[in-house]
């Protein structure tokens, strides 16, 4: 009897242990609409099923009763919580992510990861952001994120760089879909040929914890995703601006969308056509706001031969025509000052990825591409022309041929709680510019091939670190020629670069994200060096120095990051801070003037150090407001004080501690209203602290500091639902309405074009009309 009671004890504990458990569910929002295609994981993500069209799942066969269930949605929080099983149908309720603090990042890791659960902090700019801005392009939308600032370098060609956490261009990676065929030639204009209509999102790194994708991201990354197939829409938008009260600035652009019903084949189509007028600030007859002509159209698609294989195709074609100085009705050779651009660009890529093993292991094979041609003009006859201005002035158009490359491959594996990566990659990129008026040429190849590995590690629940290794093996083949001076720079060397960074989950609200990366910046030209500038009627051309070495970086962060509902409001509020140690860092310095040239030679400066708070703070009541504000203290320094100019007759040398054109403080404002279904009201702003910046007068050169500005901008937007599938958008608004704005601009042929700060436009008014079908 004892051996039978004992069976049957062993049996009903058996029965227990391998009893099957259902789990039946649905997921809907605060209105109670069933949410279609939220992601259930059970069991640290052992079983994993999405909701059908009406919100509900179903899970069978499961071994316990007692469940730990993980819902994700696009556009909703993250839900986690220890759940019964029962017979009935469990009901989740999913909250609006109206902070978008869980959105899907590939720019932290190489690979999608929540915003929250990414070591490295990324910020996302999407198309919220560019209507409330009303940003036609991408350089009118970057500044609204902390440490991020964008500038208008010259007067006559509307040069304009990013700046990230205080740190020039050259600095910060541009990649478009995680690609780094941006070269430095399509940095120089590039910010204002690519239109917003062909943006889904910008992700953008601080500092160098984003090195994986390339060991010169000392600054940080700005990756440009272009919109995907996701499903079928449409809309054209016109946008008509008037700025300064008398120059038009009018766009017409376009996206439309089409996704087959199984989901397998998928295309989108994006354009823009601009045409913005010069605009004259002080009637001087010579512009402050270039002519501008842009045209672009690009498409993105993809195709699922299997539930394993996609393989993804982009390309993009880019027409613009910029010019600056005056006389516009005339050839720049007749003209007194004119710089005049006109380029030409195409950019595509393909990607192949496929999955292995539960969809856990992912490969990817990928290569992209950039070609680009320039015509260009500097110069003109001056104030008063002599033969030999006449003749250097026909002679001052130049050509410049632009080709980058990058192939690689990537493999991803999903552990049950670690993920490892690792990936080659070769780049390669050739520029050749000539103006033959200036006897100047840039003939520079540069070759790299980069291999990475990275490892994700979650021994606890709370907390994540991510180690990380690039190499890189760099080649640089540069002749650079100007008038009489020949230069070369011919490098061959690799650099091991480390990344470390970490992530704990304080508690449920509060996160500590750390991290250290190592970078570097070979000796060769960058996209300031592909610019001309107009200085007192002589054209300024950059020239690589003798003997450069190699720039080296080692950037820390930490931040804390505190997130929690209050109610029905969401609120985050970040504190980030900054340091980053520059090694031979490359400066130029204004050398000498020789046949009406003014050449500024690049070197290898003094020690220097960049450190600073990133602040941001986000409210979300509810869908109907949000607040978003931010802004950067910093600091940054030459060790020793740095030579700017060199001493000449009339003229002591020019030194300087600081980084010139950095603000010390600058931030920025989002507000977003939803007065009703139908109305919005958006309120903008960016603000711009003090700098120190160089201003040069019958060429003498002197150091000047700057005002501060505010710039506030207002939008207002009307929706009509004409039809389910087609909706009507009348919008109007003002930017920079209080007119904060530059005074003591330079005047004439003579003016130094680089002496320009502040907000890239005065107050500006705009309205126009959007149609289609969109939310």
């Amino acid at each position: 009897m004892r051996n039978i009671n004992l069976l049957i004890i062993m049996m009903m504990i058996s029965m227990h242990t391998y009893a099957q458990h259902t789990l039946k569910g649905k997921i809907s929002n605060n209105d109670g609409k069933g949410i279609v295609g939220a992601t259930i994981n059970i069991e640290n993500g052992l079983h994993s099923t999405v909701s059908d069209t009406a919100g509900y799942f179903e899970f069978q066969k499961l071994t316990k009763q007692k469940q730990n269930i993980q819902i994700t949605a696009v556009g909703y929080q993250t839900l986690k919580q220890l759940i019964l099983l029962t017979d009935s149908t469990v009901h989740f309720k999913l909250n609006t992510d109206n902070l978008h603090l869980n959105e899907v990042v590939v720019s932290a890791t190489r690979y999608g990861v929540s915003k929250k659960e990414a070591p490295v902090i990324v910020q996302v700019l999407g198309p919220k952001l560019f209507q409330a801005t009303q940003s036609v392009a991408m350089s009118e939308t970057l500044n609204y994120q902390p440490g991020v600032r964008v500038e208008n370098n010259c007067q006559n060609c509307g040069f304009s760089q990013v700046r990230l956490n205080g740190l020039e261009g050259a600095y910060s990676q541009i990649l478009i879909n995680s690609r780094s065929v941006f070269s430095a030639l399509n940095s120089v204009y590039g910010l204002d040929q690519l239109p917003t209509s062909m943006i889904d999102r910008i992700e953008v790194v601080r500092s160098g914890g984003s090195a994986l994708f390339g060991a010169n991201a000392i600054a940080g990354t700005i990756n440009i995703i272009t919109k995907d197939p996701v499903e079928n829409d449409w809309q054209i938008k016109s946008t008509n601006s008037l700025i300064g009260g008398s120059s038009w600035d009018n766009t017409v652009d376009f996206n439309t969308s089409y996704v087959d019903e199984d989901l397998k084949t998928g295309v989108t189509f994006y354009g823009m056509h601009r045409n913005r007028q010069p605009f004259d600030k002080n009637k001087d007859g010579f512009s402050e706001i270039t002519e501008l002509n842009n045209t672009t159209f690009g498409t993105k698609a993809f195709f699922k031969p299997s539930d394993v294989n996609k393989i993804t195709v982009d390309f993009s074609t880019i027409h613009e025509f910029r010019r600056g100085g005056d006389q516009f009705n005339k050839s720049p050779h007749f003209t007194a000052i004119t710089e005049q651009l006109e380029t030409n660009s195409l950019i595509g890529g393909i990607t192949y990825d496929h999955y292995l093993a539960d969809y856990k292991q992912k490969i990817s094979v990928y290569a992209s591409g950039q070609k680009t041609k320039r015509k260009s003009f500097y110069g003109g006859l001056g104030e008063a022309p002599t033969a030999t201005d006449s003749l250097r002035a026909a002679n001052s158009y130049g050509d410049t041929d632009d080709l980058s490359f990058v192939t690689g491959t990537q493999y991803t594996n999903n552990f049950e709680d670690d993920v490892f990566t690792s990936g080659i990659e070769f780049n390669y990129n050739k520029t050749n510019d000539q103006i033959p008026g200036y006897q100047r040429i840039i003939d520079q190849k540069t070759k790299g091939i980069g291999t990475y590995a990275q490892y994700e590690w979650k021994p606890i629940s709370s907390f994540k670190a991510l180690i990380g290794m690039r190499y890189d093996y760099i080649f640089v083949d540069g002749n650079y020629q100007l008038q009489q001076v020949e230069r070369s720079s011919q490098k061959n060397f690799g650099s091991w670069n480390p990344r470390l960074t970490i992530l704990y989950d304080i508690n449920s609200n509060i996160q500590f994200r750390g991290g250290y990366a190592r970078g570097f910046r070979a000796p060769q030209a960058f996209n300031e060096d592909m610019h001309v500038t107009s200085i007192g009627g002589k054209q300024v051309f950059v020239l690589i120095g003798e003997d450069l070495k190699t720039e080296y970086s080692n950037a820390y962060t930490g931040s804390f990051n505190f997130s929690r509902n209050f109610g029905n409001t969401q609120t985050s509020l970040l504190v980030e801070g900054f340091y980053t140690q520059l090694n031979n860092p490359f400066t130029t310095v204004l050398k000498s003037e020789s046949n009406d040239i003014m050449i500024e030679e690049m070197r290898n400066g003094t020690d220097a150090y960049v450190y600073g708070t990133n602040l941001e703070l986000n409210v979300a009541p509810s869908s109907i407001f949000s607040l978003q504000a931010g802004g950067t203290i910093q600091r940054s320094r030459y060790q020793s004080a740095q030579l700017i100019a060199e001493a000449k007759t009339g003229q002591e040398a020019i030194l300087s501690k600081d980084f010139l054109r950095t603000p010390n403080v600058y931030g920025y404002l989002n507000a977003n209203w939803k007065a009703t279904k139908k109305f919005a009201v958006d309120l903008t702003g960016v603000y711009t602290g003090k700098m120190k910046i160089s201003h040069i007068q019958e060429e003498i050169m002197s150091l000047k500091n700057t005002r501060d500005f505010m710039e506030l901008n207002t939008r207002l937007g009307y929706t009509f639902a004409v039809h389910k599938d087609f909706n009507l958008e009348l919008f109007a608004g003002v930017q920079n309405m209080f007119n904060a704005f530059q005074k003591d601009f330079d005047k004439g042929a003579n003016r130094d074009s680089n002496y320009i700060y502040g907000p890239t436009k005065p107050r500006t008014i705009t309205f126009g009309v959007k149609i289609g079908h969109f939310h």
